[in-house]
């Protein structure tokens, strides 16, 4: 039997680079890279306006996106995801993600200011004027609200990133 690939994903901050980071190491790993932004816009075009539709929207695709991912992994390529892991209910979708298909895991933790990441927020709404109603400090705030940090007692292999240099593609 095939060695599953591995799984790769993220937590940080909106504008901790998690986006720029997981092209790179896709292409690093030759690996798959999905995204959860490029997923619903193609599911929900012009549908997404507040946190809370794309709350509700980002729920409707994750029993087809994990069957999909794990049908990935046991082929024996990696995955790397591009949707948050930024609470424990989200890394607990990871985790069991990977437990069904028995592969390995890595949570990149990019741990970068509040200032680091408004800074790069300011620099996207720039070159990506169409996402200014959702890439600012307001919605910055209520998101950062619900951040949790990854802790130890999740058993999660955790590459922590602290306050690196971002970069921004």
């Amino acid at each position: 039997m095939q060695q599953p690939g591995r799984l790769f994903f993220f937590c940080g901050k909106m504008g901790a680079g998690k986006s720029t980071r997981s092209t790179l190491l896709a292409a690093d790993y030759n690996a798959v890279r999905i995204s959860e932004d490029e997923w619903l816009a193609a599911h929900y075009p012009g549908q997404i306006q507040t946190f809370d539709e794309y709350l509700a929207l980002s729920k409707t695709i994750k029993p087809f996106v994990k069957g999909h991912v794990q049908q990935i992994l046991l082929s024996g390529v990696h995955v790397v995801m591009d949707f948050p892991a930024n609470t424990k209910a989200q890394r607990a979708w990871f985790k069991t993600l990977c437990a069904e298909v028995n592969c390995a895991h890595q949570l990149i933790f990019l741990d970068l200011t509040d200032e680091q990441c408004l800074s790069q927020l300011a620099k996207r709404r720039l070159e990506q004027p169409q996402r200014a109603h959702f890439d600012n400090a307001q919605v910055f705030a209520h998101v950062s609200s619900f951040f949790e940090p990854p802790q130890d007692d999740e058993q999660l292999n955790i590459l922590h990133v602290a306050n690196s240099s971002v970069l921004h593609a």
